[in-house]
């Protein structure tokens, strides 16, 4: 396995490893402390524990090659994953959602447990996931992996939970303010809302071949603009799948050089393409420039 591949494969099993124990440690702190908020931490966290599963399945899956069925290789696996996940989040966060309003409109006093048991579990959550942060940008940064750097920024929005069940059960320790532990819940629950609507959305828009960002069509068209002999480009595609840029362009040369120089050029561009985004995989066609 090439060195890229390891580091994405080390960066999945690293998110399924940490996301068990949060999630077990997370088991023992409910059972503890009986807190709503814990309750949406835990289940944020055996999200988390599906969504690196299914990471680093796909991750997996995705860096097998291309074959006669898959001819662009396997990568949409990522948004297949990604669109199942984004469904069980949503689901997810509407049950905590209504527990939390239902606590709220009850009027039965909220009695928590244990809370200082349920802070420390909390506090070792946040150790942990800030470390699995770290170390996945860290490998997002040197191989480009989409999921990689989208797993990475998930469990960054999760200390915002993880920090506000810290604050519901030291207020009910301190203050006897049962209340807020609801709306923490609340407030977990609208992140794993907005988390869910943008994870579906990205595996949707490239499982319908949604063009890539923007910035990125820009930029190659920029490269392709100022390459040495090439005359102009035109028909420059691109469509997502799973962490991959599929890149169509034509680019217009010289029609008296000879084929060997012609190809020179279009495999030079292409590489240039690839070393400025490293997720791209570019199919250059040449024209003869003027006889479009």
């Amino acid at each position: 396995m090439a060195k890229g591949g390891a580091l994405n494969l080390s960066a999945g099993a690293a998110s399924v490893t940490v996301a068990l124990i949060l999630v077990a440690l997370k088991l023992w702190a409910l059972g503890m402390t009986s807190s709503l908020s814990v309750a949406a931490s835990l289940a944020d966290s055996a999200l988390d524990l599906m969504m690196s599963l299914g990471g680093l399945a796909a991750i997996i899956y995705a860096a097998r090659p291309a074959d006669e069925d898959h001819a662009f290789g396997h990568t949409s696996a990522e948004d297949l994953a990604a669109l199942g996940q984004s469904v069980v989040i949503l689901v997810s966060a509407a049950v905590i959602g209504w527990t939390a309003v239902e606590r709220l409109t009850s009027g039965a006093p909220t009695t928590l447990a244990s809370q200082g048991a349920g802070m420390t579990v909390m506090a070792v959550s946040i150790f942990l996931t800030f470390a699995l942060v770290l170390w996945q940008r860290r490998v997002a940064r040197v191989t480009g992996n989409r999921v990689v750097a989208a797993d990475s920024l998930h469990y960054l929005s999760d200390l915002i939970p993880n920090v506000g069940a810290i604050a519901a059960l030291w207020m009910s320790r301190r203050f006897g303010i049962g209340a807020i532990d609801s709306i923490v819940a609340l407030g977990a629950a609208a992140i794993l809302l907005a988390g869910s609507m943008r994870i579906g959305r990205g595996a949707w828009d490239a499982l319908m071949d949604r063009r890539a960002d923007p910035d990125v069509i820009k930029g190659i068209a920029r490269i392709a603009g100022d390459f040495p002999g090439v005359h102009g480009f035109h028909d420059l595609k691109t469509r997502m799948a799973g962490s991959v840029v599929f890149v169509n362009i034509h680019i217009e040369l010289d029609g008296d050089q000879t084929l060997r120089e012609a190809h020179a050029i279009g495999a030079a561009l292409r590489r240039k393409i690839i070393a400025t985004y490293p997720q791209a995989d570019v199919i250059v066609h040449k024209d003869i420039a003027g006889e479009r």
